[in-house]
Order: C-alpha cells, then structure tokens, then sequence
C-alpha cells in the first residue's frame, strides 16, 4: 500500500515536470515583432532566408534565434568625430545625424552582408571617411565657415553614392552636422574677425542706405521736373489750341462776312441789272415824251402874252431888292433910289 502511494506521487513530480517544460519551451518559443520591424532568424548560427513581418511568431528554442531590424526611418547619431584641416588643425564635430531607410525587400541581402548592424558598417563607418577626406581637403576657415552649410549634403551624396553600390534598398534621407569644436585661440580670432566684417556690413549697409536716400531724392526731383515739363508742355498746348480755336473762329467770321458781302453785292448787282432791263422796257419813245410834258407842267414860272420877255427876275433877286429898298426908305438924309431897279438888277439870258 505504501509502494503504491511512492509510486503515483512520483508519477505526479513527473506530470508537473514534464508541464513546466513545456510552459517553458513555449515561453520561450513564442516571439513578438514590432511594426515597422522585421525579424530575420539565426539557426545554428546560420541565417534563414524567410523573415517574418510584424505580430506574435514561434520558433525553436535554444536553437533558432531572431534580432529585429528597423524598416521605417530611422536616425543614427554619429558623436565626437575628429576632423583634420588642411592646414594641420584638428577639430571636432560633436554630434552627426543621418536620417535614413531600409527597404523591407533589401533586409536580407544587408543583414546576410553586413549582419544585423549594418549601419555600424556602412553609415557610421563611412562618416569618418567621408569627413576626413572633406576636412583634409580644406582650410579652416573654410569647413568652419565658408563651405560649412555644404558639409551635410556632401556627406550626404558621398554616402548614398556608396550605398547604392554595396547595399541597394537603404536610403539616406537626410544629413545634420552640428558646428564644429575648434581650440579657443581660433575661436575668439574667428569672432573677432566676424565683429570686424560685422562693422564692415554695417558701414556697406548705411553707404547703401545713403546712396538710397540720394538716389530717391534725384528720382524724386527728376519726377518733380518731369511734372514741372508736363504742366509747362500742357500749357503751350492749351495756348496753341486757344490760338488755333481763334484763328478758326476768325476764318470763318471771315469767311461768314465775305459770303454775306457776296451775297448783298450780287443782290445789288441783281437789283440794278433787273433796274436797268426794267428801265431799258420801260423807256419807250412815248414814255420819254410824257415825262417831258409833266415836266414842263411841274414848273412853276408862267408867261402870259403874246411873246416871251426877254429878261425876267430870279425870286431871290427881287426878294433881295425888297430888302435894299425897304432900307434905303428908313433914311432921311439920302436920296430915294432909283425905282428902276436896274443898278440893282442883274440881267439872266433865259434858258427857255
């Protein structure tokens, strides 16, 4: 009875045993991927051609392994890189991000090329290279001032030229270097020599600013002049057209008055031609004689008797003789003329 009882309490170490071992193997077995990751497999130390994508996987424990690999982008920092100038300078750039890309197709051929950390080999390793060999082929003031702002694009070219021959499918998005760390010395020589060109600008810009204000003050006396010419140009005009509006009113003022002259001489010349043909119709030899007729009975002296006298008395004669005698009476102490009247006569041959 009590072999019995040994035997099933050895029985249930076993059960229990055998279930944590196999807890364990599937603990242990049983993986998670992250997204944007894939996970390549090492089996005995071999690398498996099928990585497997993001979410919970099983594999064999103890035997195969798995290291995640970064599919989206990513930044590595480079920090501390020393550089060496031309002119025998050694400085250092403290800090050197590069933003870059693995293409998910390309995550077996890189990592069986470069193992798992590849970016140790081919992007940390290469930003040395790269800046050494830009930094030995200029001059201080050159990689810290001049050429400093292409420093990043050139390591960015050099470093995808590279990769597009050793590893297809990475891709460097972006390069940022940080300013470099140059001795103290050089430093306050660069910033005493950046306040001098500072001072400089300052003077280039108030010359330009003078050169400015002289500038805007010709433009605005040439604009003033060109208006004092306009108005003036204006002027003249307004006074050509004024006379040339005179001129014209006077022509045909002129040429009114001439047409009017015209006019009433040709109605004289009308008038007096239609006169004289009138007249020439009118004065027949029977009209002529009965003019002569009225103008014999509109005179006024008539002679009776049987033969015309030979003299006779102009009116205002013998109304002058009325006068002299009428005097010649009012004085007592001369003689009376003679009543004759022929000293105060004046004999007419008659125009009868």
């Amino acid at each position: 009875m009590g072999d019995a009882r040994m035997t099933m309490a050895q029985a249930g170490a076993v059960v229990a045993a055998a279930a944590g071992l196999l807890v364990f193997f599937l603990y242990s077995s049983i993986h998670k991927v992250e997204e944007g990751h894939l996970a390549v497999y090492y089996r005995g130390g071999a690398l498996l051609s099928s990585p497997s994508g993001p979410g919970y996987h099983i594999m064999l424990p103890f035997v195969t392994t798995f290291k995640s690999v970064q599919t989206t982008l990513q930044t590595d920092e480079v920090k501390n890189v020393p550089c060496g100038t031309s002119g025998g300078v050694m400085i250092y750039i403290d800090r050197i991000e590069v933003v870059n890309k693995l293409a998910p197709y390309a995550v077996y051929d890189i990592v069986r090329n470069y193992t798992a950390d590849y970016d140790k080999t081919l992007i940390f390793n290469k930003i040395h290279h790269e800046l050494n060999q830009f930094c030995s082929a200029h001059t201080l003031q050159e990689v810290y001032i001049e050429l400093f702002d292409q420093i990043d694009e050139n390591l960015k070219l050099a470093l995808q030229k590279d990769l597009n021959v050793m590893a297809p499918g990475l891709t460097i998005q972006a390069v940022r270097v940080t300013k470099p760390k140059i001795p103290e010395a050089i430093r306050r020589n660069f910033e005493l020599m950046e306040a001098e060109k500072t001072k400089l600008l300052i003077a280039a810009q108030k010359q330009k600013v003078v050169e400015k204000e002289a500038e805007t003050d010709r433009k605005k006396a040439l604009i003033e002049a060109e208006k004092a010419a306009q108005v003036a140009r204006i002027h003249y005009q307004q006074k050509i057209m004024e006379k040339e509006t005179e001129k014209r009113i006077s022509e045909i003022e002129d040429a009114a008055f001439l047409a009017r002259e015209k006019a009433k001489a040709d109605a004289e010349y009308y008038a007096a031609r239609k006169l004289a043909d009138s007249n020439k119709l009118k004065l027949t030899p029977e009209y002529l004689e009965l003019m002569k007729y009225q103008a014999i009975a509109a005179n006024s002296k008539l002679y009776f008797g049987d033969r015309i006298p030979n003299v006779f008395l102009d009116s205002c004669a013998f109304q002058q003789a009325s006068l002299r005698t009428a005097h010649e009476a009012s004085l007592p102490s001369q003689e009376a003329p003679d009543t004759s009247g022929e000293s105060h006569l004046r004999a007419k041959e008659s125009t009868g």
